[in-house]
């Protein structure tokens, strides 16, 4: 199986190869894990904070060694975790606050080499991710590939999708070069592993921190102080400001609202360059920008329910922390979001690109506050099956178990 993916990579092949002297069944050292990322800490979105609470899990809880390789930006955008190597990027045009990673190049791979991983751990299906990925194949390391988004969704935002096909051939070679796949919820799972085998995909679900996001947190003092009378029906966004995420759907349902005569203000939590339009478009919105920790728990706990649009996650932060935080969840009816949701207890499912289908149930939890808060309620104790420290455990699982199987193999040719 390996000789078959290792066509064409003759010129990667003949590079030299450290392999890890230790790597064997019984460890007798932490593991070591090389995890690729396409924008660390140089984004502050759902896909980045949880492969940070992921390194620390791995270094604080499970005792592992970890080096991450990402694009680095001037600033970054919040404090990361785990000893982080730069890799050579720029820029994306229009999008300053994405990098472009352009390859893995010599002074990466030097470092991977000298750091000998275990496992090479995949997050992004970027260029780097792709040559490093190419390298630790004819390197005999075994490759862990994680997905986070759906960047297959991301092309009819910008026009472009004429290029659909070929970006979903090209991450069906991604995906399927890697020795097994982290699936964020179960259907993305059973699509996956009917494409590549159910022996090759793990699900690496979400957690929240209940601490940090409560029905509890929830104040009127902050309504008040916020600019928001008793009446006001307060439906939120939260998530970052581009167009993917699906703003004009959000701006179409509130102007629906208002003209079916429902006072209501938008909470916007977030930010990114689509902000500027937003705004345009909905000119008494209480935009808050980029919020943490118990500010951002208080904020969303005091709207009354999310309006998330956004087909391009593959798991749904934002959708669990508003359950976490007792709201109403009105959500695009796609995988993510159905995996999370028991439509009609624990949220609502609607019609991805129907903003009158958006706008009429939204208008049926605005005139039924009883069961606005029945929604809110349910989710909330839905969300308790969400715990951090088992999910990360899972993944710490699934590496020992294919480092453990790679090892075996390898003992077993030797010997």
């Amino acid at each position: 199986m390996h000789g078959k993916r290792m066509r064409g990579m003759s010129t990667i092949a003949s590079l030299p190869v450290r392999r890890p002297p230790e790597f064997h069944p019984a460890r007798s050292r932490p593991l070591r894990i090389a995890l690729f990322s396409g924008n660390y800490d140089c984004v502050r979105d759902g896909a980045n904070r949880a492969l940070n609470r992921l390194v620390a899990f791995l270094l604080e809880e499970a005792g592992a060694q970890v080096r991450i390789y990402s694009p680095a930006a001037p600033r970054k955008a919040f404090a990361s975790v785990g000893d982080v190597v730069p890799v050579r990027s720029a820029c994306i045009p229009g999008r300053p606050e994405y990098r472009l990673a352009l390859g893995f190049t010599r002074a990466a791979r030097t470092d991977m080499e000298r750091f000998a991983p275990d496992i090479v751990h995949l997050s992004a299906p970027d260029l780097l991710g792709r040559q490093a990925q190419k390298y630790a194949r004819a390197a005999g390391i075994p490759v862990i590939a994680s997905l986070h988004t759906r960047f297959e969704t991301y092309l009819d935002y910008y026009r472009l999708g004429f290029l659909r096909r070929r970006v979903i051939d090209y991450l069906t070679r991604f995906y399927g070069d890697s020795d097994h796949i982290l699936a964020p919820t179960p259907p993305i799972r059973t699509e996956l592993a009917h494409q590549f085998g159910d022996e090759r995909v793990s699900i690496w679900s979400r957690g929240v921190d209940r601490r940090a996001f409560s029905p509890a947190l929830r104040s009127e003092a902050w309504r008040a102080h916020s600019g928001y009378a008793p009446t006001d029906i307060v439906p939120l966004f939260f998530g970052r400001l581009v167009l993917e995420k699906g703003l004009g759907l959000f701006a179409e349902t509130v102007a629906a609202l208002r003209a079916q005569g429902h006072a209501v203000r938008p909470l916007v939590i977030g930010d990114g360059p689509a902000r500027g339009s937003l705004a345009r478009r909905l000119p008494n919105a209480n935009f808050l920008g980029f919020l943490e920790g118990r500010e951002l728990g208080r904020a969303l706990a005091s709207a009354d329910m999310l309006i998330n649009p956004s087909v391009t996650e593959a798991f749904g932060n934002v959708n669990l922390e508003a359950m976490a935080s007792g709201l109403a969840v009105v959500s695009a009816d796609v995988p993510s979001a159905s995996a999370l949701i028991d439509h009609g207890r624990t949220g609502l499912l609607v019609p991805s690109d129907d903003a009158g289908a958006y706008a009429k149930v939204a208008a049926e939890l605005v005139a039924r506050p009883a069961r606005r808060a029945s929604l809110g309620r349910a989710a909330s104790v839905a969300a308790d099956r969400y715990r951090w420290d088992e999910i990360l455990g899972e993944v710490v699982g699934v590496y020992d178990r294919i480092a453990s199987r790679e090892a075996g193999s390898h003992y077993a040719k030797v010997a």
